[in-house]
């Protein structure tokens, strides 16, 4: 596991990973949200929300644990590092050849969470009394990963969790599939795939392959997962490294690559594979089962390939890809073992995962976003004096008792200058109170968007900013 040292966090996230973002971007996060948000209410799940910081855990697998970001202990370590260990030159420099002890456990027992699944796991196993199950929960927050910054891919980032726990019916996987789908055809994200496998045809394949004289299931995953960035031909080579024969790999390959329906991909596999394979006949009928019933249909597509490297994984498995950009945009799967290391067994859960940043990304590329979210204040006043911001103050008070943004320009500059700053906040009106206007008591609104001018009455403002939603 990688060691984390808090700093202060830097700007360009390019190096730190950990970007700030923009009122303007916040805005649009925030569209994101409110949408995911309404799927995952009207699908029946509840909110919860987890601590940021967790105990160090090794649940994820070899690959993953090692982008796990851990925090120092507080207090001196590296004297006791020396007691513990009877060297009184013991430094910083000598550390690293200590080989024979847990350097990471002794001055770390805490990380950043991984993600939202292994927090929520332990929820549950601690409030399991509290817990009507099948318990359906969202949440939404920050996770860490040690991982190289790169488009699309952040040290840290967010996550929209919706799990199901507490039952093993495949109707829950159906369920998720669906709440993907409404997610998605939400943002006007219609372009997309759903590659769907099952972790025990993989186990059974691995099997076949007599995987357990060569390595572990965990490590065979690991590869396989690899395929989408280094390619079939080198996961082949990976596979060959580890000690498993060329003529399994073949048939890897060949499974891999066959194209074709899933009752195809089905009957090609079970031609390669002995019948007397029971946990890949389980898995394939519990996919038979999940495909067969989801409304989902038309854009899901059974992926051998598919193999999600996170070991607490056991049933089906799924990720939602881009047709343009290829970009991941969410993934998830049925487990059936997490809560167990927290001392409650026998609780199965599915969940899926949505990357906000990768989201906002595949939307920014495909211009999805609606102009009007760039509006953030719908009236600014301008302001051409104290006695004219006087009653613009008493309008704003009214405009925000009606749930209207609106501001009064601070200073009395010169009105091209206000103008301006209106044009640059996005206001959708502007509105100038002189002399006249207060004498009449009427507004004069200018509407930013078309130019037009008119003069008001508060109620008729009040019923034009009502109809412009």
């Amino acid at each position: 596991m990688s060691i984390f040292v808090i700093k202060k966090m830097k700007r360009n996230f390019s190096i730190s990973g950990m970007p700030d973002f923009s009122p303007f971007e916040k805005r649009r996060r925030e569209y994101i949200l409110s949408k995911v948000k309404e799927q995952f209410l009207l699908f029946g799940f509840s909110s919860i929300q987890t601590a940021s910081m967790t105990k160090s855990t090794s649940s994820y697998g070899e690959a993953a644990d090692k982008l796990i970001f851990n925090i120092l202990k507080s207090g001196n370590y590296f004297t006791k590092l020396k007691e513990n260990y009877n060297n009184r030159e013991t430094g910083s420099s000598d550390l690293l050849n200590l080989k024979d002890i847990d350097f990471t456990s002794l001055i770390s027992d805490k990380s950043l969470r991984y993600d939202l699944t292994i927090p929520f796991a332990k929820y549950v196993a601690e409030h399991q009394s509290e817990i009507t199950f099948p318990f359906k929960r969202y949440e939404i927050g920050s996770v860490w990963r040690a991982d190289r910054p790169q488009k699309g891919r952040l040290r840290e980032f967010t996550q929209c969790d919706a799990d199901i726990i507490g039952d093993s019916s495949l109707w829950l996987e159906v369920d998720l599939l669906d709440l993907m789908n409404s997610i998605f055809r939400s943002l006007g994200l219609n372009d997309l795939l759903i590659k769907i496998n099952n972790r025990k045809i993989l186990e059974g394949i691995w099997i076949e392959g007599k995987g357990s004289s060569v390595g572990s299931f965990s490590s065979f995953c690991i590869i396989i997962d690899k395929i989408d960035k280094i390619g079939i031909e080198r996961v082949g080579e990976l596979l060959l490294d580890a000690g498993y024969q060329e003529d399994f790999i073949q048939m890897m390959q060949e499974l891999f690559l066959f194209e074709g329906s899933f009752l195809d991909k089905k009957e090609y596999l079970l031609g390669k594979i002995n019948q007397d394979n029971q946990i890949l006949l389980k898995g394939l009928d519990e996919l038979s089962f999940v495909i067969g019933k989801s409304s989902s249909v038309n854009n899901l597509i059974f992926d051998l390939s598919l193999a999600r490297g996170l070991d607490y994984y056991t049933g089906a498995i799924f990720e939602v890809v881009s047709y343009g950009s290829a970009n991941s945009l969410a993934g998830g799967g049925r487990y059936d073992n997490l809560t167990e290391k927290y001392d409650l067994r026998g609780v199965s859960g599915v969940g899926v995962s949505f990357g906000l940043d990768r989201l906002y990304l595949e939307m920014d590329e495909l211009n999805l976003f609606d102009d009007k979210i760039n509006n953030n204040l719908d009236v600014l006043f301008i302001n051409f004096g104290e006695k004219e911001s006087i009653v613009s103050q008493s309008y704003i008070s009214e405009l925000r008792s009606c749930g209207k943004s609106a501001e009064l320009y601070p200073s009395n500059l010169k009105i091209s200058k206000q103008m301006s700053y209106a044009d640059k906040r996005g206001a959708k009106f502007v509105v100038i109170i002189g002399e006249e206007e207060i004498n009449l008591e009427l507004l004069t609104v200018k509407n930013m968007n078309t130019g037009k001018q008119d003069r008001l009455s508060m109620l008729e403002f009040i019923k034009l900013l009502n109809h412009e939603e």
